[in-house]
């Protein structure tokens, strides 16, 4: 199930100018991005993954839902599915990240159940600490008019999440450093601020989401090589459109949160 799907509209730009944009944040040390389900963090921010393990960062992935109902078959076999959509993550992590690939974790919630509960809330935090981030990427839980649950939901997960992770006092049962990431990047926004030039790392972010072969049908209606090179071409024209307003061949944009 895709975040940031080609063929919406381009984000809106505040005051209809890249003014008010910042550009390109330097490479951090590490990142952790938090998805709901397998792909999503591709679709969300691939390029820029791909871009920073290039310059040397540790790309983390966490992924909240076992993925099992991303099929439109009725009669799939949904725990086969969870275990393939595992293997496919950690190989478009792979395929983005390389040697600098760091740990792709699962929180396993069923696909569609996904809740911003408090025991969730805690696993999140955990993961924050032990990985230390120095930036998190996730969903944008407040665009607007988002139809999937398991989208709000994540992106909620990662914004209180880092609350729980910075300060000392939440979950002390951890038994774990707590940990303040540097910035926060959240896809999606339907009022971005923040774009990334990843026009070098365009192949990069498409070889990443052909990893998730299981979704060729569902989410990239792509069941054969002539509609597989046309989602491909979608997903160029949309990093390209959005690269436009800051003359970049691609980009991908997000609502920047630095002060946490």
């Amino acid at each position: 199930m895709a975040a940031n799907e080609p063929g919406q509209p381009a984000p809106v730009i505040p005051g209809g100018s890249p003014s008010s944009f910042s550009v390109n944040l330097d490479t951090p040390s590490s990142a952790l991005a938090i998805g709901a389900h397998p792909d999503d963090v591709e679709f969300g921010c691939g390029g820029l993954l791909a871009k920073w393990a290039a310059d040397g960062c540790i790309v983390h992935h966490l992924v909240c839902t076992d993925g099992s109902k991303g099929t439109w078959d009725p009669d799939a076999d949904i725990i086969a599915l969870a275990a393939r959509r595992q293997d496919e993550q950690r190989e478009a992590a792979r395929r983005l990240a390389g040697d600098r690939a760091g740990e792709v974790r699962f929180l396993g919630r069923v696909d569609g159940e996904l809740e911003s509960d408090l025991a969730t809330r805690s696993e999140v935090a955990r993961v924050i600490r032990e990985l230390q981030p120095q930036v998190v990427l996730g969903h944008d839980p407040w665009k607007r008019y988002r139809l999937h649950p398991d989208h709000r939901h994540a992106g909620l997960l990662a914004c209180d999440g880092i609350v729980a992770a910075r300060d000392p006092h939440f979950f002390k049962e951890h038994d774990v450093a707590h940990h303040r990431p540097d910035a926060l990047l959240l896809w999606e926004a339907d009022q971005p601020d923040h774009a990334e030039d990843v026009s070098a790392f365009v192949d990069a972010k498409l070889s990443a989401l052909a990893a998730h072969e299981s979704q060729f049908e569902s989410t990239m209606k792509a069941s054969n090589e002539d509609q597989m090179a046309a989602f491909e071409q979608r997903v160029r024209n949309r990093l390209g459109d959005l690269g436009r307003p800051f003359d970049l061949d691609a980009a991908e944009v997000f609502k920047l949160i630095a002060d946490l």
